[in-house]
């Protein structure tokens, strides 16, 4: 009798683990997926919205939206042709297939885009978007819906904005890498690690945008030939828009005010009394900000200690081993400092972006001041502009090198 129940169990649990057991019924092969790697959005121009297709609608027999046409360039991997190894000598097959559509929205083109593609396009593997800067002054916003709705968006992809047009980028030749999507990915996650930009991908673009007392940015590239990409400044938005940039040395300064302690700019200075330079380069930052009411006013304290060295001296006429100098050079390079932070806080709050997050110190200290007078984004983008500033800088050379000693 017992040995039948165990017989009637096992049978029963047979026929209950099968359906778990089918857990592949629906998965789909690479090859059978259209994977793309990287896309580029631009504004199209007269002759590009002529192509308008009628996938998702009948040409004007829908409610056109406000915003005008955008061309998406995809670059889709080729299967079969993704190199696993170094590139071999006469190898001259692209690895990558680019596409160009317009649409009236980017799921509008999407549309349009799988409509030319055989297989279903899949954006799991999406490394980077390159969004042209006349895009990203027209508005980010009607780009966010469709990319966070969908659930096959990595956050960890990157969000760059270009000078030249999007869908340049995505016929690069690189000579470093044979995929130009992989290229310009790695170059842009590769920012942050060698000290040269704050860290930067599509998640953290979306939780700044949501936040109500700091403007997002964006790294800003520019193309230096047919292969060759600049990191040429920082972005800014107010809001979903850019409102303006920086230049290449402003990113280590805006890194210093935001507490990045990782340097990786160097700047010329002036040796005081002497018509001569030394190129000082940051090593380390530590930085503190306080936040308070000055007569009612909000007020930012910004105290930063930068601990640098000197990579190249301009002439053999500067003694590196003589401490009075180099406490003179010292002295110099925290009054450039200070005097570069001040500028870069100004020029933002022209634009009421506050990229720095001030509004986030304030929310957290003083949320009295906050729930009462602020409450809303586009309110502390408006105080920004008057927010007045004290900065202190003290900067420390530790290594001058062998030779001068």
């Amino acid at each position: 009798m017992w040995q039948n129940h165990r017989n009637i169990i096992a049978v029963m649990l047979f026929f209950f683990l099968i359906p778990l057991l089918t857990g592949c019924w629906d998965s789909k092969e690479i090859e059978q997926r259209a994977n793309v790697l990287a896309i580029g959005v631009d504004i199209a121009n007269e002759k590009e919205r002529k192509k308008e297709e009628e996938i998702s609608h009948l040409s004007k027999k829908f409610p056109i939206p406000d915003e005008e046409m955008i061309k998406v360039t995809a670059q889709i991997a080729v299967p079969g042709r993704i190199p696993l190894g170094p590139q071999q000598p006469g190898g001259s097959v692209k690895p990558v297939l680019v596409v160009e559509v317009v649409g009236h929205t980017f799921q509008d083109a999407m549309l349009s885009l799988q409509q030319e593609i055989a297989e279903v396009l899949f954006l799991g593997h999406l490394r980077i978007m390159v969004l042209s800067e006349e895009v990203a002054k027209s508005g980010t916003s009607r780009f966010n819906d469709f990319l966070r709705r969908n659930p096959e968006i990595r956050r960890t992809a990157s969000l760059v904005v270009s000078k030249e047009s999007a869908s340049k980028y995505m016929n690069l030749t690189p000579e470093l890498e044979r995929i130009p999507s992989l290229y310009l990915a790695n170059m842009v996650d590769n920012l942050s690690s060698i000290g040269k930009f704050p860290p930067s991908f599509i998640g953290l673009f979306w939780t700044i945008y949501s936040s109500k007392g700091q403007a997002p940015y964006l790294p800003y590239l520019e193309l230096k030939g047919k292969s060759t990409i600049q990191l040429n400044g920082l972005a800014y938005f107010n809001g979903d828009k850019m409102v303006g940039k920086t230049n290449p040395l402003e990113i280590g300064v805006y890194m210093a005010v935001i507490g990045i302690g990782r340097g990786g700019y160097g700047a010329f200075v002036e040796v005081p009394g002497k018509d001569e330079t030394v190129l000082v380069r940051a090593v380390s930052r530590k930085t503190r900000t306080k936040v308070r009411l000055k007569n009612g006013k909000p007020h930012v304290s910004i105290k930063i200690q930068y601990e640098a060295e000197i990579d190249e001296k301009e002439s053999a006429n500067i003694q590196l081993s003589d401490s009075d100098i180099i406490k003179k050079i010292e002295k110099q390079t925290s009054k450039n400092i200070k005097k570069s932070i001040e500028k870069l806080i100004a020029k933002t709050q022209k634009k009421k972006a506050d990229i720095f997050g001030f509004g986030e110190h304030f929310r957290a200290k003083l949320p009295q001041y906050w729930n009462k007078d602020v409450k809303t984004k586009g309110k502390w983008s408006d105080i920004y502009q008057n927010v007045t500033f004290d900065v202190k800088v003290d900067s420390h050379i530790h290594r001058v090198g062998m030779k001068s000693k």
